[in-house]
């Protein structure tokens, strides 16, 4: 836990002006400044910032807060993330009450996270310089109906097939100081052979690849993604679990993706990184994607902090149903009031970019208005496989729902759930609430 007086010295120390100016084009009006609120979309600007009383504030939306709740609002930032980031501006460090690490051990770990984080920012560069140099990888985005344009802007590359292509950036494998931050990074792979003088064997982990680097909130690239381009197996390889990168705490594309969920109020979620790269190609730039995992409660989180509405898109496969029930379940101790969840089951044969590219945008964003809201969908998966004719296909329903109705916080999604299913199952919404102990 970070303690409240640094929070407080901290903000006393930054200029919100500043920090916000980064972000919003800001003008002087009176003892304010005034811009176009980032939050949603407005023509006049309703968004000031007090420079005398260190807060932001919008007439339009009522979004309000400290330079600390700006970074967590407009980037998605967690707490501790928007915290750190101020702090690192100001050249402070930021103290953890429990946090026992000497400073000599503190420094050691912040200047090793630095060279990780160096090593994947020169690793994008290299694989971006290789795609211009490489008219298979570019013949292949074009096919997918990708421009120039679009790869640009999400920094895609090609990984040239050499076990050896990073050498050209870093420098011999064989030095254990330079192979030793790539091998952490996940770009490099050491082997258990070795050669004639007992050094390691190491290689590159992506080769023949076009490739997707993965940002986090501040844009930095943490991890990659690997697509082949022809039947070789596996189609995508990610990064490995590293200091910087944790699969299921991360969503492709969602810092590309930050102003256009503000602007259209809801999010995308799909299951690919070309979904995510193409649908952007088509005019839904609002597009996010999981990395090769099931939707986590910490994906649902960072979601819910960028917008209060999100559409899940699943293939209308049984593969794409249980990644749908997985995500529902993510998603309930999360629900509230004020948040929408829905989920859109395409027909087996499309993913997002195909059902686009065959049926156009308008169609697209007709089966996103219509997608299946949260309730619907907990009570199909209760329901559909019981005969609600018998007793026991009735009770089986209210078995299947305990677990999900518990796993909700108590308000008013919850009890319009209890009350269709004590209709569906032919009993009150008190005896729902007795049976799964609500």
């Amino acid at each position: 836990m970070i303690p409240q007086s640094f929070i407080q010295d901290l903000l006393n120390r930054v200029d919100i002006v500043d920090v916000v100016g980064k972000y919003v084009q800001l003008k002087k009006g009176g003892a304010n400044f005034m811009g176009l609120c980032p939050f949603h979309n407005e023509k006049s600007p309703s968004f000031t910032v007090s420079p005398a009383k260190q807060f932001y504030h919008c007439f339009g939306c009522g979004a309000h807060g400290s330079a600390i709740g700006f970074l967590m609002e407009y980037s998605g930032q967690s707490y501790p993330d928007a915290v750190r980031e101020l702090a690192q501006s100001v050249g402070l460090s930021v103290p953890e009450e429990r946090d026992r690490l000497p400073p000599a051990q503190r420094a050691e770990q912040q200047a090793k996270s630095l060279a990780l984080s160096d090593a994947m920012t020169r690793a994008s560069e290299f694989y971006r310089r290789q795609l211009r140099g490489a008219p298979g990888a570019i013949q292949y985005l074009k096919g997918r109906g990708l421009t120039g344009e679009i790869a640009a802007q999400f920094g895609l590359g090609y990984a040239p097939d050499d076990w050896q292509g990073l050498e050209s950036v870093f420098g011999s494998y064989r030095d254990d100081a330079i192979a030793g931050p790539l091998i952490e990074a996940g770009l490099l792979i050491e082997s258990e052979k070795r050669d004639a003088d007992g050094k390691p064997r190491r290689y590159d982990r992506f080769r023949d690849r076009i490739m997707f680097p993965i940002r986090n909130t501040k844009g930095q690239v943490i991890g990659f993604g690997g697509r082949v381009m022809g039947q070789g197996e596996p189609k995508y390889l990610n990064s490995p679990e590293t200091p910087l990168f944790s699969k299921g705490t991360e969503l492709y594309g969602l810092f590309e993706a930050r102003h256009a969920i503000r602007e259209t109020g809801y999010v995308l979620v799909v299951e690919g990184y070309m979904d995510v790269v193409a649908l952007a190609q088509l005019g839904f730039a609002n597009a996010v994607a999981t990395l090769g995992t099931a939707c986590t409660p910490v994906h649902v989180q960072k979601l819910l902090r960028q917008t209060d509405a999100v559409v899940f898109s699943f293939d209308g496969d049984a593969a794409g149903r249980r990644a749908a029930r997985r995500a529902l379940e993510a998603c309930l101790p999360y629900v509230a009031d004020n948040k929408t969840i829905r989920f859109l089951f395409l027909p087996a044969e499309h993913d997002p970019d195909s059902y686009v590219r065959e049926e156009g945008t308008e169609a697209f964003a007709a089966q996103v208005r219509d997608a299946m809201p949260l309730s619907r969908f907990l009570l199909q998966c209760v329901t559909e496989e019981q005969d609600l004719r018998q007793p026991e296909g009735r009770a089986r329903a209210q078995y299947e729902a305990k677990p999900l109705l518990k796993a909700m916080p108590a308000g008013g999604l919850r009890l319009q759930i209890v009350r269709e299913l004590a209709e569906a199952t032919g009993t009150t919404p008190a005896e729902i609430e007795a049976v799964c102990g609500l």
